[in-house]
Order: structure tokens, then C-alpha cells, then sequence
């Protein structure tokens, strides 16, 4: 017998379609298996695959597993905003300003302003400076000489970032990482943007992980944002720029209220269809 299911792929951090960080969702999959999610996921060959399911708890409106090619993971910033934009169109439920997803790693809040979303960063499983011997390698890997790093942090906030804060905008986008030497680290590298880079965002930013760049990263600024904002070396609310160096112009805004910091952007429905199993 087969199984039908509603299928949708979204630009994820960009009002301009293309420019942003695709993701392919998948819903009402509450009776996928483990190993039918993992091997979608594999099939798709995109960066992350999300599974949009009904809540096991009381307090979320719905339920996402997240999987890459490889494996799966307890929480990414653009499958959350990706997947949030797919359900409020598949339930019909559009009048909430404040959602509550439930992924692997807890509950996940996720405010609606116009036509942004916005999802509260998770706490820090790791944080400080990063020892002398992985920067070492991290710097040989990316091609950057010593003077050209500001400061150092662990940001892993699930998949394990470590991040660089770089000299300028064009240090970052200079990069040519050579993957093999970088190991098994997923790097972030950030640097302030000046009037003279003309252009519309205060930070730029690449992240390097799993043999390739990732175009816009959620968890990475979520990252980055509680430690640039908490170290007092970035204001309370500011737009970072990502994808850049791959052709995209992603958009990420980070605003501290309270004491949450909220990673937000826009989502475009590319492809809406189905998936026949």
C-alpha cells in the first residue's frame, strides 16, 4: 500500500527566493520510522530535512525531528523557522503570535512579527575560549594568519560550534577552507561590517562544517549572538549577513528583549506538492 504525504521546500532566511538556505519539510509524518525519516533525508542531499509531526506534550503546538544526510539532530535554527512557516500554512493556523515547537532538544519558542519569524536561542552546551591547539588547527584549515583572529569561543548550542571573530568583512569572505585539515570541527568566523563595506547588515558571517559552507545558519547566529552580545562586542539588536561567499544574501536579525535573544528572518515557499511512499 502506499502512502501519500504533503510535501513543501522553503528558502529560509530571504525575502528573495534562491538567496537564502533551502529546506525540505515533510508533514503529517507521525508514522514515519527512524530509518525512513534518515533515508529521505539522505535522498534530499539538502543540508536538513524536517519532519513535522503532532505534539507529544501539552504546552506545543507541533512536533519536528530533523535530519541532515548523515544523521539527526536535536535542534538547527533554519529547519525551525522553515518548518514553523510550513505549519502555520498546513494547519490554517495563522493568528498566534507565539509558538511553541517541541524538537529533541525541549520546547523551542518561536515569536510571529509580520512577515518574520523569530525563535528564542537555546541555552550554550559549551561556551569560553577555545585552547590554543584547536585554533591552531582551525586557523591552518581556514588559511588565517594568527593576527587576523580577535577572539575565540566555543558557541555549540547542539552541533558543536566553535567560533572566530575575524579582523574585518573581507578577512571572512577571503576564506578558502580546506575541509580534510579542519577535521571534525564546524567552524563559525564573524566579523563587524564598517560604513566603507556598504552594505545593509552590522555583521558578516560563514560557517564551515561536515565538508561544506552552510549558506545561513540559525544555531550558528544564535550562537554567535549570545556570545558577541554577552562579551558587550555587538549592540543588542543587529543584522548579520551570511552566504555571501556562495551567491546567497541571507539575513538573519538578532534582538535581545528580556533575557531571550531571538534569531529571526523570512521563509519563501519554493515547492509545495507530495511525497508518495
Amino acid at each position: 500500500m502506499t502512502r501519500t504525504y504533503p510535501f513543501h521546500q522553503v528558502d529560509v532566511f530571504s525575502a528573495k527566493p534562491l538567496k537564502g538556505n533551502p529546506l525540505a519539510v515533510v508533514c503529517d509524518a507521525d508514522d514515519w520510522s527512524d530509518e525512513e525519516m534518515a533515508a529521505f533525508a539522505n535522498w534530499t542531499n539538502l543540508s536538513e530535512t524536517t519532519f513535522l509531526m503532532k505534539p507529544t506534550v501539552a504546552d506545543a503546538d507541533y512536533r519536528v525531528r530533523i535530519f541532515t544526510p548523515t544523521g539527526e539532530l536535536p535542534f538547527a535554527g533554519h529547519p525551525t523557522l522553515g518548518t514553523c512557516h510550513v505549519y502555520r500554512s498546513h494547519s490554517g493556523n495563522t493568528h498566534k503570535s507565539e509558538i511553541v515547537q517541541q524538537c529533541e532538544a525541549g520546547l523551542i519558542k518561536i515569536r510571529v512579527t509580520g512577515e518574520k519569524l523569530a525563535f528564542a536561542a537555546p541555552p550554550l552546551r559549551k561556551f569560553g575560549p577555545v585552547d590554543p591547539t584547536s585554533v591552531s588547527q582551525v586557523a591552518a584549515a581556514l588559511g588565517l594568519a594568527p593576527e587576523l583572529i580577535l577572539d575565540t569561543s566555543w558557541t555549540d548550542n547542539g552541533p558543536g560550534w566553535l567560533s572566530l571573530l575575524l579582523r574585518s568583512r573581507a578577512d571572512v569572505l577571503a576564506i578558502e577552507p580546506d575541509f580534510v585539515a579542519l577535521g571534525g570541527f564546524k567552524v563559525g568566523v564573524v566579523a563587524q561590517c564598517r560604513a566603507e563595506d556598504g552594505i545593509d547588515a552590522d555583521f558578516e558571517v560563514r560557517a564551515f562544517s561536515d565538508r561544506v559552507e552552510d549558506p545561513v545558519t540559525g544555531s550558528l547566529n544564535a550562537g554567535l549572538a549570545q556570545w558577541l552580545i554577552g562579551a558587550g562586542l555587538a549592540p543588542e539588536t543587529y543584522v548579520a549577513s551570511q552566504g555571501t561567499a556562495l551567491g546567497r544574501a541571507g539575513r538573519v536579525s538578532v534582538d535581545r528583549i528580556g533575557e531571550d535573544i531571538w534569531i529571526g528572518g523570512q521563509v519563501t515557499t519554493l515547492i509545495e506538492g507530495k511525497i508518495t511512499l
